[in-house]
């Protein structure tokens, strides 16, 4: 949806992946999508580069989050909110859907 605003798919991925999520890091992304990793660490890269994202390292992993400091950052989420609004209801429910903790011990599926 917005692709052509963007200039590529990846990159409407990865700002709809971290909007939604409110975090995410390259593999993350690229495995829900089944994409490529290297696009997406270039995506990645760039938005940081610019200023649009900012991340850490935890342990070998680079988590990516919103530039709090970006100074269109409100008018971004409020595109991101329109778009994720149009999305189908299935694939909105699964990009908001944010199951992180560890399943407990002996529990069954």
């Amino acid at each position: 949806m917005l692709e052509t605003l963007l200039g590529s798919k990846n990159a409407e991925r990865v700002l709809i992946y971290i909007f939604a999520r409110e975090e995410g890091y390259a593999r993350e992304v690229a495995s829900y999508y089944t994409t490529d990793l290297k696009s997406i660490q270039k995506q990645m890269d760039k938005f940081e580069k610019s200023g649009v994202l900012t991340s850490r390292s935890v342990g070998r992993t680079r988590p990516y989050v919103f530039n709090p400091r970006y100074p269109f950052l409100g008018e971004l989420k409020a595109l991101l909110e329109k778009a994720l609004s149009f999305y189908p209801a299935k694939e909105k429910e699964e990009l908001t859907m944010n199951r992180r903790r560890p399943r407990a011990k002996g529990k069954s599926l």
